[in-house]
């Protein structure tokens, strides 16, 4: 007991919140590491982040408080190693207060999630090994600052989600002369099938005084997930226009498209047999040969309540150019290859 009241004590003490009011407070975590080896290649040459190591890809540490029953306030950082810079370093992912009316409409002002990327992480059930298509390819983000609207009708039956935000994503919280769009719909018309929308216009946060943009980006998202005990199945597909910060300030204009698949089955309770296949066009006007195909398969166990491991072997293929990935820089004049294997966990606290 004793030990329990200083937890609180310290934790109030640390966070500015009142003691009187830590019941209502949540403190949590979430973390991806993986210890692996990379072979990369560059026209046939090794290159890139060839070799062998440990990462810790995300960590983030998450702290709630409930005012009441309407009012709550979150605020999440974001931990992970940024390549440019060759050091770790520290952001904020989300911070905003949030008003719920009802389930039906859930107000959050300042960094949310955004209306796709969770939600496609959550249909796909494995971000700790890889990120989703969109955020893979970075033609979307997890998060921004702005105001976002969400909701549920009929139970589960309807959901949506709307974003007005800056448009730099939540590592950037400047703002432009503009702000960009992003909503999703989704529904679930049977047990376990779920269906997905979704839509993103804007000029990507470079409509600046310093800097007009000469054209708007735009993106259709759209997602089939079936999903029950034993097995999980989907596919995602985006169609892209513009989506780039050098497109929206100057042009010249493009289209991008790809589409993701992806497979799990479980033959024992804690166990999982999973692949995933991806193909893109990251530049379908300007180079058109250009194009993009990923895998990933592998084995995953719940070793224990809020921790998941997966034994996983990656392969990226680019050709006929280069292109910016969440696992670095990927291609060559001729093609480039990514072949990673390796222990990937994911830890909830």
């Amino acid at each position: 007991m004793h030990k329990r009241l200083l937890t609180a004590a310290i934790m109030a003490a640390c966070t500015g919140v009142s003691f009187s009011t830590m019941a209502a407070s949540t403190f949590s975590g979430k973390t991806y590491l993986d210890f692996s080896n990379i072979d990369q290649t560059s026209n046939g040459q090794t290159a890139g982040k060839t070799g062998t190591g440990a990462d810790i890809k995300r960590l983030y540490l998450s702290f709630n408080h409930d005012f009441d029953d309407k009012w709550s306030a979150n605020a999440t950082t974001d931990f992970k190693y940024d390549s440019h810079a060759g050091a770790t370093q520290l952001y904020i992912k989300k911070a905003y207060f949030q008003y719920k009316f009802s389930n039906a409409a859930i107000l959050r002002a300042g960094s949310s999630d955004l209306p796709w990327v969770p939600f496609a992480e959550h249909l796909y059930g494995y971000r700790y090994v890889e990120n989703v298509l969109i955020d893979r390819l970075k033609f979307g983000t997890s998060a921004d600052w702005g105001l976002h609207l969400k909701g549920k009708l009929g139970g589960k039956l309807f959901q949506y989600a709307v974003s007005v935000v800056n448009g730099n994503g939540y590592k950037n919280p400047s703002r432009s002369r503009s702000m960009d769009f992003e909503g999703r719909i989704s529904t679930t018309p049977i047990k376990n099938l779920t269906l997905g929308a979704g839509y993103r216009r804007g000029k990507l946060g470079q409509d600046t005084v310093a800097q007009s943009a000469n054209n708007t980006a735009s993106r259709v998202n759209l997602i089939a997930a079936y999903h029950f005990s034993m097995a999980n199945i989907g596919i995602e597909y985006f169609n892209a226009h513009n989506y780039s910060k050098t497109a929206v300030k100057t042009g010249p204009t493009d289209k991008q498209d790809g589409y993701s698949v992806w497979a799990s089955v479980k033959p024992m309770a804690k166990m999982a047999v999973f692949a995933r296949y991806d193909y893109a066009k990251p530049s379908k006007d300007l180079h058109s040969s250009l194009k993009d195909q990923y895998y990933n398969v592998g084995v995953s166990y719940k070793a224990r309540k809020n921790v998941d491991m997966a034994v996983v072997y990656k392969h990226d293929k680019v050709e006929n150019g280069t292109i910016s990935t969440s696992n670095g820089s990927i291609g060559g004049s001729n093609e480039g290859k990514y072949d990673e294997i390796g222990v990937w966990t994911q830890v909830k606290f």
